[in-house]
């Protein structure tokens, strides 16, 4: 079943994060779809290549760019490549991350801590303040950064993962507050319980596990990766023009309950 709308983006440039599976990677082939010149960008080479070369079969135009996001240089370097390339930024999906170890707050590693929140909250203010000027120069831009139903509430045993979710919605808040004046949109997306590659590795693969899961949707069953990319169009699209500093909830009614 198809599910995210086609908008017309006219050429414009989008960035998708942590685009080499997944959410990124159903999002950067709508934003493909949708007429835009996709950059993505992964620290997975032959994943991230791949997702670019499937737009590019598609009739669209995409670049792929290996980046660690929680690193200022390689973030700086993707900002460069993309304009270098395309000549501007008009949408940028900060979505890369990873879920860490399990564990309670007591057992959870310093090493675990450091790595969850660069990847996961730095790498978002990095993007951020490297993406923002380059729409500021252009007089407009719209950025959505990836949270969760986890920046939400709590999650026993992630509390590295929970604490860097919390923190992406503050951080899109005040970005938002910053250059609401500037025609600068910025958001968050919150996804609940997703198909992806990280839920399974969460799940370790276990039926009991991924039932439970299902379960604790009111929908009852998991949402799909293409469903996340269908709300982070919406936001990058004129349609949402007057919406900056929100945390868009897109999880089967889960924080519902």
């Amino acid at each position: 079943m198809k599910t995210t709308t086609t908008y017309n983006f006219n050429s414009n440039v989008a960035l998708v994060t942590g685009g080499s599976s997944g959410i990124g990677r159903a999002t950067a082939l709508a934003f493909g779809a949708s007429g835009a010149q996709v950059v993505v960008a992964d620290i997975n080479e032959d994943e991230g290549g791949k997702t670019a070369y499937m737009i590019k079969e598609a009739g669209g135009k995409s670049l792929f760019v290996k980046c660690d996001v929680s690193k200022s240089s390689d973030v700086k370097a993707l900002i460069d490549k993309t304009i270098s390339t395309f000549g501007r930024l008009d949408y940028a999906f900060n979505n890369a991350g990873i879920e860490g170890a399990q564990g309670g707050v007591i057992d959870c590693t310093e090493e675990n801590w450091g790595r969850v929140i660069d990847t996961n909250l730095k790498s978002v203010w990095l993007c951020m303040k490297h993406e923002i000027p380059q729409m500021l120069k252009q007089g407009s831009g719209a950025i959505i950064n990836c949270s969760s139903i986890a920046g939400l509430v709590g999650f026993p045993g992630i509390p590295a993962y929970d604490a860097s979710k919390h923190g992406v919605i503050g951080l899109s808040q005040t970005a938002a507050l910053e250059f609401s004046k500037m025609n600068i949109r910025v958001n968050a997306v919150c996804p609940g319980v997703i198909q992806t590659p990280m839920i399974e590795r969460f799940t370790h693969g276990e039926a009991q596990v991924q039932k439970q899961l299902v379960e604790g949707e009111p929908v009852g069953r998991v949402g799909r990766p293409e469903e996340i990319a269908a709300a982070v169009l919406w936001l990058s699209s004129d349609e949402a023009s007057f919406v900056t500093g929100h945390a868009l909830v897109v999880d089967g009614g889960w924080v519902a309950q």
